[in-house]
């Protein structure tokens, strides 16, 4: 089975092709994508992966996304890409959420990703999932977060050590390829999201919501 990762939430974006073997995967390429050339880069790329591996867009049975939290118009155009995608291929589809990524990797009970604007997503695991857009004052007032707290942007570090007196757990950015590996219980389980009310994990204004599923 060939599955198709894609992220485009962050300020680089990836997209990574594997193949599904007895339940395990075998990573067959990966590429970069820079920001600011989603719209016009994502299709091509995925075009030139394909053709890479070996393998036809046919051949797509699954696709990973990752739907957010992060850049509105990058979390938008991955998710448009995904669900044409999935429309002509039949391929399933398993939205992740980019702070469970970033907490997986690291193995930490919590996750902090740049939001600007002086706001922060924050992402816990300890007991449950829930992830909100916080500011400095708002983490305070809850008494702090579970740690160690994974970051990925040194922005993000430093304004975490100032707030808990703590050193964060840095971890480089993950990519389409950690999403893959890290939706592999989902497919192993047959949980699959409806690509007809498929939508991004924005956290900001009247689009915030939870992820329906804690991954």
């Amino acid at each position: 089975m060939i599955l198709l990762g894609i992220d485009t939430c962050g300020s680089f974006g990836s997209i990574a092709l594997g193949r599904l073997e007895n339940g395990e995967l075998v990573l067959l390429g990966e590429k970069r994508i820079e920001g600011g050339d989603f719209a016009a880069a994502l299709v091509q790329g995925i075009a030139d992966l394909l053709d890479e591996a070996g393998v036809g867009v046919a051949d797509i049975r699954g696709i990973v996304a990752v739907a957010g939290p992060g850049s509105f118009t990058g979390i938008r155009i991955g998710l448009s890409t995904v669900k044409g995608l999935a429309e002509v291929t039949g391929a399933k589809v398993v939205a992740i959420s980019r702070l469970a990524l970033l907490a997986s990797e690291a193995g930490t009970p919590s996750a902090v990703l740049d939001a600007h604007r002086g706001q922060v997503y924050c992402g816990l695991y300890a007991d449950g999932t829930r992830e909100m857009l916080l500011t400095a004052g708002e983490i305070n007032a809850m008494g702090g977060l579970p740690l160690p707290v994974a970051v990925c942007e040194e922005a993000v570090a430093q304004l975490i050590e100032m707030l808990l007196e703590a050193e964060p757990m840095r971890v480089p950015s993950p990519t389409s390829a950690h999403a893959l590996r890290f939706a592999l219980p989902r497919w192993r389980a047959g949980d699959f999201d409806d690509i007809a009310s498929l939508d991004g994990y924005y956290l900001r204004g009247a689009d915030a919501r939870m992820p329906a599923r804690a991954v």
